[in-house]
């Protein structure tokens, strides 16, 4: 039974997680290519197509964290002290992007220091997500159930690269997003953006998926060795059929196929991962079964999510079935 707990549970998180980053993603891409359109017009519209989801998109985040601590406290208690520096500096910039989005409609005197806080917080949290996602993978050292590194340990050529990596991926997201969500120049202007951010994403995920598996043994053994050698030949192969679908998207007109299949980028690199750590929680340290809570306390807290999850999901849905469609530029959500 607790096996089985820790497993859905493990599911549970590792959604949330995929969640986020997925829909997060795109508006927190939005932000990085803010920079790129100078006109006012533009950024108003920009900020206007994700103003009514993105704090919603977060919710996701909330679920991911707070599930770790309640349902794997051992992991979170190994992870936070290893990652400190970029967890503090992603959520720093969470907030003076969340910040910008009211504060920015309420001064013209100041307007430009609150795109500054909007372009510079988004590029940061992206940043800060990536390295703490490398350091992650890197491996983090346990000594009796208990983080044996330093300080400094996360800050590596690998985590600095995948730190760039999804914000090129995050930047891929929010361009194909503003092309299926605007009109005009300012969608093909985010057009070519988002051919460019196409090709180097899968530039760097090919980088990376010969980088990953030389970090860690058992990772080696799980993208060459029998079964899961057939994932390592099938991913890629699904990888250059997005990248197929978001170029032919881009090129033919059909705003939506872009931005649905770099979201299949995302699924099908999440999945990467997933195959090279489970069923460790902290690679290669810790399993999810000996993370794990308390029996008890995971069915009373999955009692709860299996009301809450669905409730999310729900609102969810509904929020992007509202806003749907292309952005008005002579209407804005504030």
């Amino acid at each position: 039974m607790a096996f089985d707990l820790a497993f859905i549970w493990a599911a549970i998180i590792a959604f949330a997680v995929l969640a986020y980053v997925i829909l997060d993603g795109f508006d927190l891409g939005v932000g990085i290519l803010f920079p790129l359109f100078p006109e006012k017009a533009d950024r108003d519209q920009m900020m206007n197509s994700v103003a009514p989801v993105w704090d919603g998109n977060e919710t996701w985040l909330v679920l991911g964290g707070g599930g770790l601590m309640a349902v794997f406290p051992l992991a979170y208690a190994t992870i936070l002290p290893a990652l400190y520096a970029p967890l503090i500096a992603m959520l720093l910039g969470l907030i003076f992007r969340g910040v910008a989005f009211e504060y920015r409609w309420r001064t013209k005197r100041a307007e430009h220091l609150w795109n500054y806080a909007f372009a510079g917080g988004s590029t940061v949290a992206a940043f800060a997500q990536g390295v703490a996602l490398g350091a992650l993978v890197q491996g983090i050292p346990v000594v009796d159930r208990a983080y044996a590194g330093g300080w400094w340990d996360w800050l590596t050529p690998f985590s600095m690269a995948t730190g760039l990596a999804l914000v090129l991926g995050y930047a891929l997201l929010g361009a194909t997003w503003l092309v299926m969500k605007t009109r005009g120049p300012l969608a093909e202007k985010a057009r070519r953006l988002a051919y460019g951010a196409a090709l180097a994403t899968v530039g760097a995920m090919g980088v990376f998926s010969l980088w990953t598996p030389w970090l860690e043994p058992l990772y080696v053994q799980r993208w060459f060795g029998y079964p899961t050698a057939i994932f390592s030949f099938i991913v890629p192969l699904l990888v250059l059929g997005c990248l197929y679908l978001i170029l032919s998207g881009l090129r033919s007109g059909k705003d939506a196929q872009p931005f649905v299949a770099a979201l299949g980028l995302f699924v099908l690199g999440y999945a990467g991962i997933g195959i090279s750590f489970y069923p460790y929680i902290v690679p290669t340290s810790l399993t999810i079964w000996d993370a794990a809570a308390p029996q008890s306390s995971l069915a009373f807290l999955l009692a709860g999510a299996a009301v809450l999850v669905p409730i999310i999901l729900a609102y969810t849905g509904y929020a992007y079935w509202v806003f749907r469609g292309k952005v008005d530029p002579e209407e804005g959500y504030h």
